[in-house]
């Protein structure tokens, strides 16, 4: 079982990167958060995985934080929740959030997640709920990604990603602008400013 990956940033997609450890290049899968996390290619970046192995397929997931993996643990014993899904709402949620969201009962916040309706939502928070407050939370890997899906500033940063802008490049552009801008700035301006950046 691989636990943890120490190495370069050999390469990255939409929600996969592959991490050279020593000349062997790691293919993993990932959240947007973990994604920004590890910076551009050639960054030196430490990971925890977790291995999926179904009938069809494996995979190595990887999360920027161990409380990142536990998230995803628990999220992915819940009946109706994949990989795939438990990803979307850990791109979605920093650890923090999920871990209020889930301590107060609030399935609209987890239902902010690409994929999880409210009747999904609602099951993940009602199983969660005892087992939250146990959970430590990645507090130090938040970045701009941490935003609420559907405000401003994720808005821009899937503007610029449609743009052809890699994650973490539309990532790190828009947090640029809103350093500039300020935090009530509006879409329009952000993602003007952040395409600046971007491309500057």
């Amino acid at each position: 079982m691989i636990a943890k990956l120490t190495g370069l940033l050999d390469d990255f997609g939409p929600d996969w990167a592959v991490i050279d450890v020593s000349g062997v290049g790691y293919l993993v899968f990932c959240s947007a958060r973990t994604l920004a996390h590890l910076g551009v290619r050639g960054d030196a970046c430490t990971v925890f995985t977790q291995m999926q192995v179904s009938e069809t397929d494996q995979r190595l997931i990887a999360f920027a934080s161990a409380a990142e993996r536990d998230w995803f643990r628990l999220l992915t014993a819940i009946q109706g929740v994949g990989s795939k899904v438990a990803l979307a709402i850990l791109s979605a949620l920093t650890t923090e959030e999920l871990q209020r969201a889930c301590a107060a009962g609030d399935a609209a916040m987890v239902a902010r997640a690409q994929g999880v309706g409210p009747k999904l939502a609602a099951r993940i928070v009602n199983e969660l709920k005892d087992k939250a407050g146990a959970l430590p939370t990645a507090a130090g890997t938040t970045s701009l990604t941490a935003t609420p899906a559907g405000s401003a500033n994720s808005d821009a940063v899937s503007a610029l990603q449609n743009l052809g802008f890699k994650p973490n490049v539309a990532t790190d552009a828009v947090a640029r602008a809103l350093d500039d801008l300020g935090e009530g700035a509006g879409l329009n301006d952000l993602i003007r400013v952040a395409l600046k950046k971007a491309a500057g």
